[in-house]
């Protein structure tokens, strides 16, 4: 993947390859989804429309691309081939974009879209940042030689969201910087109707993580609101735990035909948490720990802790485990913790670091137990293991408190924080 501050043109993403990690090509680009936002701010990069086998499109989350180096792009993950379908919200850069006339603001004179660039930013999102432009209307059958120049996003208008009549998107750009935590604030406190229109604006990754944040009513009735594709296409999106949490909320008919709609991979991974009780280690972990094998390097380990999407108690440690890799794992070694690793020289192996001491948790440790374990340990997040010794997957202390907490806190919460919520505090 490019680093941050490095610009690609967007045009020239048009047909290059994808390639799974695999390495194997399974379709080419076609175009390019943002989501624009008012008052002249760059537009987000939501991800690429990929044209597979039989001319289908798809959808491919900006979250799930590793690298646009070497003219090529390379994925992580499993692909999604659910057919591609443009949401009010979103807007095409290749189709809408490009050959737009727009006033650039500095001399209001008109300029013509060629090209725009996006960049990524520090916290590894992408934006679009920079547009190419000539001056004057460009015909598509006699192409104007005005000047040509590059000029930042915020210098142009003519295409981005307008300050009035845009409804839920409108909203959404007024809270865009705010938290899950907080953004859930504001839609707890909505309307049902405007809450629907809100949910079915963001995009599948913010949804997501503001879902995880709702109470478990508003989680029923903004799923329960979604087409059911785009519905498991958000339960994928969400950490496991949490998508099992809301399936176990819904009618048996209903998880159970959400379930057969989400990828293979994440749909098992959701089954097995069903399967245990809600207030045991097997019920309340995730299933999407840190997982190494022991001739892995203490460089490597660091680069896994550094990804942003990694949440802080799930970040604190690494699970050293014998292949493969993906819980259930091969047999587990035991875990190094992030201080150990900032101790040890960048080439020292995991395998030398593991900490063995302290016995796993079997997935039908009740919920006290759990609890006391981290207590007596100092612990964050704890690996749970089968008879077998496989890595099921780890509870973290943020998991735990969900639990213990009344179960009206959510919507204490909320309420108590609505006012500061919307006024940005």
């Amino acid at each position: 993947m490019a680093g941050a501050g490095s610009r690609v043109f967007i045009s020239h993403l048009s047909g290059l390859a994808v390639f799974d990690p695999n390495g194997d090509q399974v379709g080419r680009v076609r175009d390019v989804v943002v989501s624009l936002r008012i008052g002249g701010r760059p537009p987000r990069v939501l991800g690429l429309v990929v044209e597979v086998i039989g001319r289908r499109r798809i959808f491919l989350p900006m979250t799930r691309v590793t690298s646009l180096e070497s003219g090529q792009v390379l994925t992580t993950g499993v692909i999604n081939m659910r057919r591609f379908e443009q949401r009010p919200s979103e807007t095409l850069v290749l189709s809408e974009l490009l050959d737009l006339t727009v006033i650039r603001t500095k001399t209001q004179e008109e300029v013509t879209v060629l090209d725009v660039a996006m960049v990524q930013t520090r916290v590894r999102e992408w934006e679009i940042r920079k547009v190419f432009v000539q001056v004057g209307r460009v015909s598509r059958l006699r192409k104007a030689r005005g000047e040509t120049l590059t000029v930042d996003w915020s210098e142009l208008t003519g295409f981005s969201l307008t300050e009035e009549g845009q409804g839920a998107a409108n909203l959404l750009a007024t809270f865009e910087q705010l938290r899950p935590a907080d953004l859930a604030n504001v839609m707890h406190h909505l309307s049902a109707k405007r809450r629907a229109e809100v949910a079915a604006a963001l995009d599948d990754d913010r949804l997501a993580d503001v879902l995880e944040e709702l109470p478990e009513d508003d989680q029923v009735e903004i799923i329960g609101k979604l087409k059911e594709e785009r519905a498991a296409d958000v339960l994928e999106a969400m950490d496991p735990d949490d998508a099992a949490d809301l399936l176990s909320d819904l009618p048996e008919e209903d998880a159970e035909r959400l379930l057969r709609l989400m990828e293979p991979d994440d749909a098992a991974s959701v089954r097995r948490l069903l399967s245990y009780a809600e207030d045991t280690a097997g019920g309340l972990m995730t299933t999407e720990p840190i997982v190494l094998e022991p001739d892995a390097t203490v460089a490597e380990a660091l680069a896994r802790v550094r990804i942003a999407e990694n949440k802080p108690a799930l970040a604190a440690q690494v699970y050293v485990c014998r292949p493969p890799n993906e819980t259930p794992t091969g047999k587990y070694l035991g875990t190094v913790h992030f201080q150990r690793l900032l101790r040890e020289p960048p080439f020292t192996l995991v395998g030398s670091l593991v900490d063995d001491d302290l016995d796993p948790l079997p997935p039908d440790t009740p919920l006290p137990l759990v609890t006391s374990y981290l207590a007596a340990y100092n612990m964050v997040a704890a690996p749970v293991v089968d008879e077998a010794d496989h890595l099921l997957g780890a509870v973290t202390v943020d998991d735990v408190l969900d639990h213990l907490l009344p179960d009206d806190w959510r919507e204490a919460s909320l309420t108590g924080a609505e006012s500061e919520a919307v006024h940005g505090r």
